[in-house]
């Protein structure tokens, strides 16, 4: 009798740890049945990949997805925002969108709570591609020259000018030629009505530059160059050095070129976004990886090994659980992470303040005033200005 007693003891102890393990295993991904995302234009590299990620969902969990293109940063975001997409294949124009610069400085927008979840550093660079016709071998030679700007996109502006930078040259120092989208300002190049434009070396628009009559250089950025990285990283805090191995232009894996990167692209979401949705879609980017990283240039640099760590923008607690539930999240992520809302929570706080003081009405004056607004409020936290 005491032995079947302890039979019973021993099969209730098993149960309890099945039980206990069953609970404590990963979730299965489940997708809702339409998933829409958005990118720049179609052609780019973050479309592609976008596109690539796209067909995983449908092929792996049955999820139908639409890829929306749009030309700049405000028009990738404001489906994000307003509920109508789930994912956003950001640059660093999530950045700004945190920290309410530039066309996030307006009445309209103001810092965002925009978090991330996965984001690609492939073997690709991110520069300014110059017409190989204009015979310019090095960023300073682009002193007069016609470098193309895209309304609505910071992103794309403000690297144009972290690159000039690097040579100690700024838009005055060049002729800004605006277009209403990123394809457009490739075509221009194509056109000669424009001579260098900022993306990636990997994007379709820069192989389609690189097989024009004009054809495509992209200048060096030697590492060697300590004061001219200093000058980058004043105008762009977010770009690193990279050597670029892959895509249009004059260099491989045996013969790469200094330039500058940063993780793109940057899928993003908002902090009011459920949890365990921002889960799911983590991890179906992590678990599918095998399906997607080859379909497109630079889907590759979206491996969990190479995931930029510690960097501007926080990780959605959605992701973080993805990734803890991976083994890629450490404690010393934890803590950044955690700065990283508070930063979030500091701006959106200021913004709130200072339109209850009845700000400018004139657009200019605006920006100019929440400019201050928003130094005053991250000193008063003891928070660095990231940005000058």
């Amino acid at each position: 009798m005491e032995m079947v007693k302890q039979v019973i003891k021993l099969a209730a102890i098993a149960l309890a740890a099945t039980a206990i393990t069953a609970s404590a295993a990963p979730a299965q991904v489940k997708l809702p049945p339409t998933i829409t995302m958005t990118a720049y234009d179609t052609g780019t590299s973050g479309f592609n990949i976008t596109v690539a990620i796209g067909k995983m969902m449908k092929e792996k969990y049955g999820a139908d997805t639409r890829v929306l293109p749009a030309g700049n940063d405000v028009a990738r975001l404001q489906p994000l925002r307003a509920g109508r997409a789930s994912l956003s294949a950001m640059g660093v124009g999530a950045f700004f969108a945190q920290e309410g610069l530039f066309e996030f400085a307006s009445k309209e927008w103001g810092p965002q709570p925009v978090q991330i979840t996965m984001s690609s550093v492939d073997c690709n660079g991110l520069s300014l591609a110059v017409a190989a016709d204009t015979g310019v071998k090095a960023v300073a030679d682009l002193k007069g020259k016609r470098i193309g700007f895209v309304v609505g996109s910071p992103a794309l502006n403000q690297n144009a000018l972290a690159v000039l930078a690097f040579a100690d040259l700024g838009a005055k120092d060049v002729k800004i030629v605006e277009f209403a989208s990123n394809n457009a300002m490739w075509k221009g190049t194509i056109n000669n009505d424009v001579d260098a434009v900022f993306g990636s070396t990997i994007s379709g628009p820069a192989k389609e530059l690189q097989t024009s009559p004009r054809g495509i250089f992209w200048p060096a950025m030697p590492f060697t160059d300590k004061q001219g990285w200093e000058r980058v990283r004043k105008v762009g805090p977010y770009f690193t050095e990279h050597n670029a191995t892959c895509g249009a232009g004059e260099f491989s894996k045996d013969k790469p070129i200094q330039m500058g990167a940063y993780p793109y692209p940057i899928y993003s979401v908002y902090a009011n976004q459920p949890e365990e949705d921002v889960y799911m879609l983590t991890k179906a980017l992590i678990e599918g990886y095998d399906a997607y990283k080859d379909n497109a240039p630079g889907a590759a640099g979206l491996a969990l090994k190479t995931q930029t760590k510690n960097w501007a923008v926080p990780v959605h607690p959605g992701a973080v659980k993805a990734f803890k539930e991976a083994g890629a999240w450490s404690e010393d992520q934890d803590k950044h992470n955690k700065g990283l809302f508070k930063r979030q929570q500091v701006l959106i706080a200021a913004w709130g303040d200072f339109n209850k003081g009845n700000p400018p009405s004139d657009a200019a004056k605006f920006t100019e005033e929440w400019m201050k607004a928003r130094k005053a409020a991250l000193a008063k936290a003891g928070i660095p200005d990231s940005f000058e």
